[in-house]
């Protein structure tokens, strides 16, 4: 009998659950991810203590409440099947697919979305992101390789039937009651789990090596596995400088934007991928190996740009020179360079009639930037590119038709980043004025 909906577990209490049961999992797996975690919390804790307004400013935009539980992973999945179930099995969990990324102009065979909440109080609660990328067989040049790893992959089945009667029973109940979400969780964690034991022998491993690490890597194993963890910290640069002194050997430089006084997008760094040992079948049993994949990341997200703040950005990456893109959150506002959220102040004495920037000098509306939720094309590419080797090269990043082969394989479209942005400045705004009341001007031009 399904469970009464008042008995149903919301969405973002088992996104949470899986979370830290993942990060636990991961941590037991991959012991220098519990030192980077411990980096972070005391980066993050001595920008707080240093500085108040990075404390008020979290605390504003309702980052603070949710930094410490904030991870995003990374998984890698073989076949349209695989993507379209592991879909299935994130919306149990309220996370949606977002953006479409080709990696493939850089020298990654891979196409890929991230699954995340969207909607701003899911993302407060807990903002679990995962990406997601599907291997592309078709461009495995060698065309015995190509189907060799085909035959592989279709022989395995990355879930366990107990996830797949789970996920089959949220779509049909709606949802999952208290001990169906704990059981629901356990077994999707075997699905991100390490498997040391190789499904194909030494020789086909070296094959698919060959043609490129990623492709060894999603081809070679009964599953998946998660292939990173990444905290959020509030001064990435002090992490990157610390990392050695904890034992952690960071890689060269930090992907994305400069350091600045505004934060825009995402900056990431990570340890280089660990050499794992592995066994690989033959006739005498097994025999041993070693694999390279796992890898520790730490990101600093900052401001969503707007399309055409976007534009700017892209144009500063390629010339290396950021001095055209503002620095001073009002700048990037008034410029319509940056999303931003709005609140009413209604105690505040207001202008006579005007406009959105009247209510702003008044004082009656504030705004603080909407943090960046996404992942950056390039900054993914430099992230596989640093833990994969010299495979990677970088590229431009054109549309590309495989995105309509994507969605096929999810079994539905990719939402937009920009406009889930744009409704919640939008939203915001809306409120705002709605708090204020008949303050305030009958119409506001943003």
């Amino acid at each position: 009998m399904p469970a009464a909906r008042d008995a149903l577990v919301h969405p973002d209490k088992i996104r949470s659950r899986f979370s830290a049961a993942l990060s636990a999992m991961y941590r037991a797996e991959v012991p220098q991810y519990g030192e980077l975690l411990s980096l972070v919390a005391d980066i993050n804790a001595d920008v707080l203590r240093r500085d108040d307004g990075a404390g008020r400013r979290q605390a504003a935009s309702g980052d603070l409440a949710r930094l410490s539980e904030e991870r995003h992973g990374a998984i890698r999945v073989g076949t349209a099947e695989e993507l379209a179930t592991i879909a299935r099995a994130f919306a149990v969990m309220g996370m949606q697919p977002v953006s479409y990324y080709n990696l493939a102009p850089a020298g990654v065979p891979v196409h890929s979305t991230a699954f995340r909440p969207v909607e701003p109080e899911a993302l407060r609660r807990n903002p679990f992101r995962v990406f997601c990328s599907l291997l592309r067989l078709e461009l495995i040049e060698d065309e015995a390789l190509r189907g060799e790893a085909a035959r592989t992959l279709a022989g395995r089945d990355i879930f366990t039937p107990g996830a797949c009667e789970l996920i089959e029973t949220a779509e049909r109940d709606g949802g999952l009651d208290e001990a169906q979400a704990d059981r629901f969780v356990s077994e999707l964690l075997e699905t991100f789990r390490w498997h040391a034991e190789a499904t194909v022998d030494a020789q086909t491993y070296a094959r698919l090596v060959g043609a490129h690490r990623l492709i060894a890597d999603v081809v070679s194993f009964k599953g998946p596995h998660i292939n990173h963890l990444t905290p959020r910290t509030l001064d990435i640069d002090a992490a990157q400088s610390a990392m050695p002194a904890r034992g952690i050997a960071p890689k060269e430089t930090i992907e994305g934007p400069p350091a600045r006084a505004c934060p825009i997008l995402l900056r990431q760094t990570s340890f280089k991928a660990l050499d794992e040992a592995i066994a690989f079948p033959s006739d005498e049993g097994s025999t041993a190996g070693v694999h390279t994949a796992r890898f520790g990341e730490i990101e600093q997200r900052g401001a969503a740009l707007t399309p055409a703040g976007r534009a700017l950005y892209d144009a500063a990456l390629a010339s290396k020179d950021f001095s055209t893109l503002p620095d001073e959150w009002d700048s990037l506002r008034r410029q319509g360079l940056a999303w931003f959220r709005y609140s009413a102040v209604a105690t505040a004495a207001l202008a006579d009639g005007g406009d959105l920037e009247s209510l702003i000098a008044a004082g009656a509306v504030t705004f603080e930037p909407i943090t960046y939720e996404d992942f950056l094309p390039v900054s993914a590419a430099g992230i596989f590119q640093s833990n994969l080797g010299s495979e990677a090269r970088d590229s431009g990043y054109a549309a590309d038709p495989a995105k309509a082969e994507f969605e096929q394989a999810l079994g539905r479209p990719v939402l937009d980043e920009m406009a889930l942005y744009q409704a919640e400045q939008d939203a915001s705004l809306a409120t705002a004025l709605k708090t204020l009341g008949d303050q305030a001007p009958a119409a506001v031009i943003v």
